[in-house]
């Protein structure tokens, strides 16, 4: 398998080389951002707007390993699918209130918060009867 062929796309990668049913997913996505615009959805505390989550995309003989982080997420925050050889991982990370928030002032607020999504383009081939996604919390670095 050559990773070459791994494209992500949605957030940096190659345009040209989304298949033609991305379309209609992608124009549901843009309506959904524009609507979580609108109302207030994004970055409701000053974060910013733009939550891409990083990849890492790894293989050997038998598999290839997709790992998505997705800091202070839950399972039920994320949707994982896989159509033709589409993965796609979305979902959304909301703003953490608490009561006691209420009187703070932010001077600084650099968390990401909103909706993401990212679609990673599989190489031919790729059984997709044999597609498996987990989660798991990783250990808290400091």
């Amino acid at each position: 398998m050559n990773l070459r062929s791994i494209v992500p796309f949605g957030n940096g990668g190659t345009r040209g080389q989304q298949p033609a049913n991305m379309v209609g997913s992608l124009q549901r996505e843009i309506d959904r951002l524009f609507e979580d615009f609108t109302r207030g959805g994004l970055g409701v505390l000053g974060g910013q707007n733009n939550l891409i989550p990083s990849i890492d995309v790894s293989e050997n003989d038998k598999q290839i390993e997709i790992s998505v982080e997705l800091p202070g997420l839950e399972r039920k925050d994320v949707e994982i699918s896989l159509e033709d050889d589409i993965l796609t991982v979305r979902g959304e990370k909301k703003v953490e209130e608490k009561k006691e928030d209420k009187d703070k002032n932010y001077h600084v607020t650099e968390r990401a918060y909103g909706v993401f999504y990212r679609a990673i383009q599989l190489p031919p081939g790729v059984d997709p009867s044999k597609v498996q996604a987990s989660m798991a919390n990783a250990p808290a670095c400091m």
